[in-house]
């Protein structure tokens, strides 16, 4: 596969995927609970990811194994190094591991410590975010991992209506990251972002990535609509300003604070099937590059995201058209053609290389 500047990048650090399996103890009280059966094996990553971008001439110097909503982050942390050390997950062991900690628990620093002595590939931590209420199935931004915690508001406290209070504790837990070395993954909502770079603005010692583009939510809406014979790419082309002008005031907060970078993927969430037409395609290059110009190359990294199958890696399941890892690189650096070739590098490994510390 070729991009029309024939400027694929020869290396690639995946900034962000997954391993899973609900089978294991490491998952079983609440993933399993959400998604029972669900695996994704080293070797799966390695056949969907590894060789189809090697097939491409892309080669995957290192790769960010992020945490799956463990039980125990220490014990996950555990299970990923057995898997470098078992020769099964080669690009993580010159990656890097974000583990899993509720930094809002009373006993946040002992956890951070446990997570740390598990293996000397983590370098931060995650703890996912997206809160707008409730979780109500999947039908609005929150995340069902904000469940485990009854859809309190870390970021934002009361302030959303949730009958949140627990930010004092989470910004204790988030304060002592930075006397372990450790960044911290940012996966939140659009809406919360201008409170996130608040509570980044009181830690710079605290390096902090944003998941996924800010995760703006179905800007187009759904991608197909009707049924049967009759369904059909929805043909929408005007996006949902008032949740672009939310996305874009919280990412201009976080983009004013140079410890921040952010990374570039999950695109189907903010545009589903956006693969499908020009159109779609079009928004959602306008954003990627809208970002780079906002951050800047050397604070921005791409990723795949990858588990389980390229719709849940792309889209969240929003869609079932979605790019493979090789098809994603390509439309990526196609848009890319602009850069100057130190500035694509650091878009495709140098960044992630930088930020993790690889």
């Amino acid at each position: 596969m070729t991009d029309p500047d024939g400027k694929l990048p020869a290396v690639f650090i995946d900034a962000h995927h997954h391993f899973i399996d609900t089978t294991s103890e490491i998952y079983a009280d609440f993933l399993r609970s959400v998604a029972s059966d669900l695996i994704y094996t080293a070797e799966q990553y390695q056949e969907d990811v590894v060789a189809d971008l090697r097939a491409a001439g892309i080669e995957v110097a290192g790769s960010v194994h992020v945490e799956a909503m463990p039980d125990d982050g220490a014990a996950e942390a555990g299970y990923v190094q057995g898997l470098v050390d078992g020769g099964r997950a080669g690009t993580v062991g010159t990656g890097a591991i974000v583990g899993s900690v509720d930094l809002a628990k009373a006993d946040a620093g002992a956890r951070i410590e446990a997570l740390v002595g598990a293996s000397g590939l983590v370098r931060g931590v995650r703890w996912i975010l997206d809160c707008v209420g409730r979780f109500e199935g999947g039908k609005t931004a929150t995340h069902v991992a904000t469940s485990r915690h009854d859809g309190v508001d870390y970021l934002r406290g009361s302030e959303g209506g949730y009958g949140g209070g627990a930010v004092p504790a989470f910004e204790a837990g988030y304060g002592l990251l930075a006397g372990h070395g450790l960044s911290f993954d940012l996966q939140c909502a659009p809406a919360q972002l201008k409170a996130a770079a608040a509570l980044a603005s009181r830690h710079p010692g605290v390096p902090v990535v944003i998941d996924h583009l800010g995760k703006p939510r179905m800007l187009l809406g759904d991608d197909m609509e009707g049924e049967g014979d009759a369904r059909r790419v929805n043909p929408n082309t005007n996006p949902d300003q008032a949740e672009l002008d939310v996305w874009r005031e919280g990412m201009r907060a976080m983009a004013a604070l140079p410890h921040v970078m952010v990374k570039i993927g999950m695109l189907g969430y903010a545009v589903p099937g956006w693969t499908r037409t020009p159109e779609r395609e079009a928004l959602v290059r306008e954003l990627v590059l809208e970002v780079v110009d906002l951050f800047g190359p050397s604070r921005c990294m791409c990723e795949t995201n990858w588990w389980a199958n390229a719709s849940a890696s792309d889209a969240d399941f929003l869609s079932d058209a979605a790019p493979s890892p090789s098809e994603l690189l390509a439309k990526l650096s196609s848009w890319f053609a602009g850069y100057t070739d130190e500035e694509r590098e650091m878009l495709f490994s140098g960044s992630a290389k930088k930020f993790y510390r690889l």
